[in-house]
């Protein structure tokens, strides 16, 4: 097929590229490339990886490429790369612990050398790093570790994916007790920890040596900006069990699910024409939320917040603010409580 610059063609999306500039340090590129087909053959869907835990490779974007493992057949002898791949599963079956050096560091940790295989350790897997929120200092931290040498236990083994992934964390514990952690824990248990660590997409937390993963969705019955809205590192936490996957060593977690749902019943409890009362928490440019209950907001929209007209809903209220306000719909199965500040005298909100 000949093409040519502005030809129209019609072609499948079969993949997305990130590009992101820490990869190419060398060019000042950031974006995405529609990776496409135009062929007329059909053509399998690719898997995906879990919604919660597909996050976690966040921390391991910038990691470098490398080709997959050949593959070797029974006349072949093992090459010294094969043996590496089955020697780190052997070592992560038996939580064996290694020294290795810090070669390098991303936003997400560093970078190190084992066997001739390129591992890395994700910075919430890394002692004594709770409490940097910003990304410069957590560069700053990293790069400060480059060349250190560290305890670690490998924590998960993926030859397919070139994934080899270590914890110093994990070093600190008795292997007994993560036996048997994995032997006993399941969903819908209930589980103490303690916040290692936030990204924006969630916090990990250290359940006594396995960590798990609190997904930004599952920390609140509310809309957050970021997950230290409602926690913070070294914060104890009692979290409800999701989901447990031995084979990859993954636990997922939820805060919000210890209280119950306040959207449940709503209809009887808010009723249109009702006037309400709550705080501003948060100011955008189509309106402004009002928290009701813990954990449960209604929308004013800008067209609802006077009379007259304004630019910005920030010019009638702030966050803080406490509000009164009339109820215009409630709808329990789309979670949305539409309110009214028109008509509605505010003296003697707060008091």
């Amino acid at each position: 097929m000949d093409l040519g610059v502005h030809h129209v063609v019609s072609a499948e999306v079969v993949g997305l590229l990130n590009l992101f500039p820490a990869s190419y340090p060398n060019y000042n590129c950031k974006g995405t490339i529609l990776l496409i087909d135009n062929s007329t053959t059909p053509r399998r869907r690719p898997q995906r990886d879990e919604a919660y835990w597909s996050s976690l490779l966040e921390q391991v974007e910038t990691l470098p490429e490398t080709e997959p493992a050949p593959e070797t057949t029974e006349q072949q002898p093992l090459s010294p790369m094969r043996r590496a791949w089955d020697e780190a599963r052997r070592a992560f079956t038996d939580e064996e612990m290694f020294t290795v050096r810090a070669t390098g560091s991303n936003k997400g940790g560093l970078l190190v050398d084992w066997n001739g295989l390129s591992g890395f350790i994700p910075a919430s897997q890394l002692n004594n790093f709770t409490k940097l929120h910003l990304e410069s200092e957590r560069m700053r931290e990293l790069q400060r570790r480059q060349n250190h040498e560290l305890e670690v236990k490998i924590i998960e083994v993926n030859e397919n994916k070139n994934r080899l992934i270590f914890s110093e964390r994990a070093a600190l514990v008795d292997p007994n007790d993560r036996r048997s952690l994995w032997e006993r824990i399941e969903p819908g248990d209930v589980v103490e920890g303690v916040i290692t660590n936030m990204a924006k997409f969630g916090a990990f937390v250290d359940l006594g040596g396995i960590e798990g993963l609190i997904h930004i969705s599952e920390l609140s019955w509310s809309r957050l900006n970021h997950p230290s809205d409602v926690v913070e590192p070294d914060q104890q936490v009692r979290t409800r069990v999701l989901d447990v996957d031995r084979r990859n060593g993954r636990i997922a977690l939820s805060l919000k699910r210890m209280r119950p749902d306040p959207w449940d019943g709503i209809a009887h409890r808010y009723v249109e024409g009702q006037i309400v009362e709550g705080e501003v928490n948060n100011v955008v440019q189509f309106g402004a939320f009002v928290t009701l209950e813990p954990q449960l907001e209604g929308l004013i929209h800008i067209s609802e917040l006077a009379e007259g007209n304004f630019l910005h809903p920030r010019n009638v209220v702030r966050n803080g603010d406490v509000v009164r306000a009339k109820v215009l719909s409630v709808d329990e199965s789309a979670r949305r409580l539409a309110l009214t500040m028109r008509g509605v005298t505010q003296e003697g909100a707060g008091e």
